[in-house]
């Protein structure tokens, strides 16, 4: 069992939540093993969160809360935590993308980090070698939770058709990955449109941008180099990018276009392969009919 250790829950997001739970567990009268039993995992995660040496997830927390009647207590405080695992120099980023009203964004090599599945996100993040790989991929799916808000903001993605042939996390996932991209042709605050191949050179070529404006503030760029964010609302650098989105906008096929494209990718490069023994069955029978 983990033993406890001193908390500062000033120190951290993380800090706070292992803090307020080894406090209210103790409160309810409970042991780590007690209370784990009821949440259906260990006594020994549990003392791993309180002690700040594993981060929690957002069903971990939902769970918690019921068990101890927290009334959403750890639920509201796992953003915080979850968000403090991104990268510090992506941690603002993603305070004013929750904040935003109007997201645009370009994407070249990538599906956008807001439309991809757990699946696509965790070989994405792998690729980069990280320490906490199951803590960022768990980061990155809470970002996705403000398209589920009652009031999300519009979210407008260009991709390039070659993010639907770059093969990440294997043919499964990249079949599951574009199903989902299709899935949002329902949702009226999510537009995709793909960029062709055919388009040749195009506004974009200088490579992924996101743009977003914001109900009482200034608009912003922010742009990646291979180390970190940069982030600017200076008005020419606005004013160039949104000169460009459009034109990229332009050149893009429709939205039902896109789909339509997207469908066939998936189908024709991702399709479903038969099982092993499924597939040794086909062969005997056509060498039957051959016969």
């Amino acid at each position: 069992m983990v033993q406890a250790r001193d908390i500062d829950p000033s120190a951290s997001p993380l800090d706070y939540y292992s803090y307020e739970l080894r406090r209210l567990r103790e409160e309810a009268g409970l042991k780590q093993a007690q209370l784990g039993a009821i949440i259906f995992c260990t006594g020994s995660l549990i003392g791993m969160i309180e002690n700040g040496k594993r981060v929690p997830t957002r069903d971990f927390s939902e769970r918690v809360d019921a068990a101890l009647g927290t009334d959403g207590h750890f639920s509201r405080l796992v953003g915080l935590v979850l968000r403090s695992v991104l990268p510090t120099w992506f941690q603002a980023y993603a305070e004013m993308e929750a904040r935003a009203a109007y997201i645009s964004a370009y994407q070249p090599q990538l599906v956008h980090g807001l439309l991809q599945t757990e699946a696509y996100a965790r070989a994405v993040l792998a690729s980069g070698l990280p320490d906490q790989l199951d803590e960022l991929v768990a980061a990155r799916m809470e970002r996705h939770r403000i398209l589920r808000r009652e009031k999300p903001p519009m979210v407008w993605v260009v991709l390039d058709e070659g993010v639907l042939h770059r093969e990440i996390g294997g043919r499964r996932a990249m079949r599951a990955q574009l199903a989902h991209l299709l899935s949002f042709r329902e949702n009226r605050w999510v537009q995709i449109q793909v960029l062709p191949n055919a388009a040749g050179e195009h506004a974009g070529l200088i490579g992924a941008f996101n743009a977003m404006r914001f109900a009482n503030e200034p608009d912003l760029v922010y742009t990646e180099d291979l180390i970190s964010g940069h982030t600017t609302a200076n008005p020419d650098t606005v004013r160039e990018a949104a000169l460009r989105y459009a034109h990229l906008q332009a050149a893009a096929l429709s939205v039902e276009d896109s789909a339509v494209l997207i469908t066939r990718v998936m189908e024709e490069r991702y399709a479903e392969q038969p099982e092993p023994d499924s597939l040794v069955a086909q062969i005997q029978l056509q060498r039957q009919h051959r016969r």
